[in-house]
């Protein structure tokens, strides 16, 4: 039975919950971390802590088929308000952890190969070192699709725009639901059905991309 180690899991109404039980509906084996309340708590500011994590994971079940890194720090704050302690904290979760943890799991791939998926926002204006230290996620992965290509191993970055896990006010649902050419807002089942096909074999053709599957959200302009 295929592993996935999910990122960043430990709220019941996450995007990685969603992903989670679509996985596991489909038959994976899933294990979960975050700072508290996943299989495998973990820090992943400390030195090696994201080493640890995908070390662990393998001595508990073996080898880990698919990586979804989910986990993120975000405190919004502008130019004039972002401490150089803040940036840096951003940039140490949401894009230094990610690329030791990819590589982590890329050196212990089964020789049938693997994927990555990355969550990433395009959130940035407000949001500053949030969206700074994705973008450094972004082409972190985009550039592992290159390099780990010929390990079998697929990497991509998904946007999913808005998803609705609570911490929407009625103003905002009403205001994103309204910018959504479907009419509604995403759900973590929507995205845990799409990251389910980019993890399978019949998926990991899709590489080196910058997914967004957000309703059409973004096609706005």
């Amino acid at each position: 039975m295929s592993l996935a180690l999910i990122t960043g899991a430990a709220r019941d109404n996450s995007i990685a919950a969603g992903i989670a039980a679509a996985l596991r509906t489909a038959g994976w084996t899933v294990a979960t971390s975050d700072l508290h309340g996943a299989d495998y708590p973990a820090d992943l500011t400390v030195p090696g802590g994201p080493e640890a994590l995908i070390d662990a994971v393998v001595r508990d079940h073996g080898p880990i088929e698919a990586l979804i890194l989910s986990h993120a720090h975000d405190v919004e704050s502008g130019l004039f308000d972002t401490s150089a302690e803040s940036f840096d904290l951003h940039v140490s979760v949401n894009a230094r952890a990610s690329f030791l943890l990819l590589t982590a799991f890329a050196r212990q791939a089964p020789e049938t190969g693997g994927a990555i998926i990355a969550l990433t926002s395009d959130h940035v204006t407000g949001n500053l070192p949030y969206g700074a230290s994705k973008g450094i996620l972004d082409r972190v992965v985009i550039s592992a699709a290159r390099e780990l290509g010929p390990r079998g191993i697929s990497a991509n970055v998904l946007n999913p725009g808005p998803i609705d896990t609570g911490w929407m006010d009625d103003d905002t649902r009403a205001e994103l639901t309204r910018l959504t050419p479907q009419g509604r807002l995403g759900t973590p089942a929507d995205i845990g059905a799409f990251v389910t096909f980019l993890v399978s074999p019949a998926g990991r053709w899709i590489s080196g991309q910058l997914l967004h599957a957000d309703g059409g959200i973004s096609a706005r302009y």
